[in-house]
């Protein structure tokens, strides 16, 4: 018997449950919690962490899991490592639904950077107006760098005092389009972008705004996990839950 717990939080993830439930699969989906008011997923859903490697292994045996797709955001680094390594401890065969990164094309002014760190140290020593695109979770690093302003699009409201000292927030939740994009940084007037590699159409619109308006954009590579397969459908990831044993 089939038993399948979907790692969500991505426009794919919202896919693959929508097609698990279609089909009448097992299946519970996870958030990790960090939104206040996730989207609604016509699975049995979960909220919060598992604690760590030995608390999400020991789910796994708990709930009877068969199989784990890992669908978090591709910088949701250390959950996609506790996964993997969690399904190695339980033996759940575990695959990454994962988007493509973003290539640049013609008229991209990309500066590719390894880390969040990098990405500051290659921001202007002048004052500039940056919009950094990269959600709540590393807005700390920036702080060494408090001449610029910065503009932070962001789904919920921060809770607490936001630590960098010249901001502006916008509250708003994608997918964007392009026009929307470039009306939001025309109007902020924006000098750069700052943005993590996660591919996708959803969150695409800066990076064609950012081309349009000459602005150069600092991008942030995906960070290293474990090696599992990586699926890019969800035909692909149906394929595997009927091919990998249970």
């Amino acid at each position: 018997m089939t038993r399948i717990l979907l790692l969500g939080g991505t426009t794919e993830a919202s896919t693959l449950a929508k097609t698990l439930a279609e089909t009448d699969m097992d299946a519970v989906f996870s958030y990790a919690g960090r939104t206040a008011k996730p989207v609604s997923q016509p699975l049995p859903t979960r909220i919060g962490g598992f604690g760590g490697v030995q608390g999400l292994a020991a789910y796994l045996q708990a709930e009877g899991i068969t199989h784990v797709v890992d669908a978090t955001h591709p910088f949701a680094a250390q959950m996609s490592r506790n996964a993997a390594h969690a399904c190695e401890l339980a033996d759940v065969p575990v695959c990454a639904f994962e988007r493509p990164v973003w290539q640049a094309g013609e008229g991209d002014q990309w500066v590719h950077v390894d880390s969040i760190e990098e990405a500051v140290e290659v921001l202007p020593s002048l004052p500039a107006r940056v919009f950094l695109a990269i959600g709540k979770q590393n807005l700390a690093q920036f702080a060494a760098k408090p001449q610029h302003h910065y503009l932070l699009r962001l789904v919920d409201e921060p809770e607490a005092p936001l630590p960098l000292p010249h901001t502006t927030v916008e509250i708003a939740r994608g997918p964007f389009d392009a026009a929307g994009d470039t009306a939001l940084m025309q109007r902020h007037g924006i000098t750069h972008v700052v943005a993590k590699n996660a591919g996708g159409a959803g969150a695409a619109a800066k990076l064609s705004a950012a081309r349009g308006l000459g602005l150069p954009v600092i991008m942030i590579g995906r960070p290293q996990v474990p090696e599992r397969p990586v699926l890019g459908s969800v035909a692909e990831v149906m394929a595997w839950l009927s091919h990998s044993p249970a």
